[in-house]
Formats: structure tokens, C-alpha cells, sequence
């Protein structure tokens, strides 16, 4: 094969995985509003912990996470600054089941929670507090009317 051609190949590949590097680092960290309706229980985190009154971040981490410590105490902190607002982190390095169930792809994932659990707001990757807050409002001005669980 003639070596402009190879050149020209290993460019070539070099320049797509450049876009789709820099395409994924804009969309980590931001939040997306969810517009379905599914309920979160404890079961399904297979947690004990409380939910929140008003809102629950619901951190999913990885043993082997390097940004998970810094997402916990951003959401920790946050939550201590909203009266009802929670934070549960759920490891899901042994669960799978978890993850799937979630879609969870990245770690951390952060779920907000509105007050009945049902999920308000979706961060993939590491938040920035102006995207936790913003994920927190969205959560906070839901309003299900008379819905029971």
C-alpha cells in the first residue's frame, strides 16, 4: 500500500476519534430533564437509605472512580443546603442488574428524584454545581397533583 495512503488513513482516524472525544466531553456533566414517569424505590436501589421530602440525588459510583469522591461532596453539600433534599450514593461495581435497570453507562450518574421518587433530572459524568442546581430546580417545581404511591 502506498504510504500517503496510510498517512492519510491514520489521519483520518485520528480526526474522527478527536470529534467523537470532543462530542462526549460536551455532553459529560450536563443534565437532561426526563419527561417520563418511573417511580424509584429503595428496593430498587437495593438501599436502606431515606429519600428526600422535597428531592433525592441518587449517585451511582464505581469502586474504581475518580470523579465519584468529588460528584459525592458536590451533591452532599448541595443537599445539606435544601431543606428534604437527600443524597443516596449506590455502588455498582458487583451490580449489574443496577446499572441496566438504570442504563447507567458512565460513572458516576447522578439521578434527581422528585418528591415521590419518580425520576426529574439525569447528569452523566461528572456535575458542575450550576448543572446540579439546575437538576435540583427541576425536581423541586414538579408537581403530580394528587398522585399517591
Amino acid at each position: 500500500m502506498d504510504t500517503w495512503i496510510v498517512v492519510g488513513i491514520l489521519a483520518g482516524l485520528v480526526i474522527v476519534a478527536t470529534v467523537i472525544g470532543l462530542v462526549a466531553r460536551s455532553r459529560a456533566g450536563r443534565v437532561q430533564e426526563v419527561r417520563g414517569f418511573r417511580v424509584v424505590r429503595a428496593v430498587d436501589l437495593d438501599t436502606d437509605e431515606p429519600f428526600g421530602s422535597a428531592a433525592t440525588f441518587v449517585q451511582f459510583s464505581t469502586e474504581m472512580c475518580s470523579r465519584c469522591p468529588a460528584t459525592k461532596a458536590l451533591l452532599v453539600r448541595t443537599a445539606k443546603e435544601r431543606k428534604g433534599v437527600q443524597h443516596i450514593e449506590v455502588d455498582i461495581t458487583h451490580r449489574p442488574d443496577i446499572a441496566a435497570s438504570f442504563n447507567v453507562l458512565q460513572t458516576p450518574t447522578t439521578l434527581v428524584l422528585d418528591n415521590i421518587g419518580a425520576i426529574a433530572a439525569r447528569i452523566g459524568g461528572a456535575p458542575r454545581p450550576e448543572a446540579v442546581r439546575t437538576a435540583l430546580e427541576i425536581a423541586l417545581r414538579r408537581d403530580h397533583g394528587n398522585y399517591v404511591i
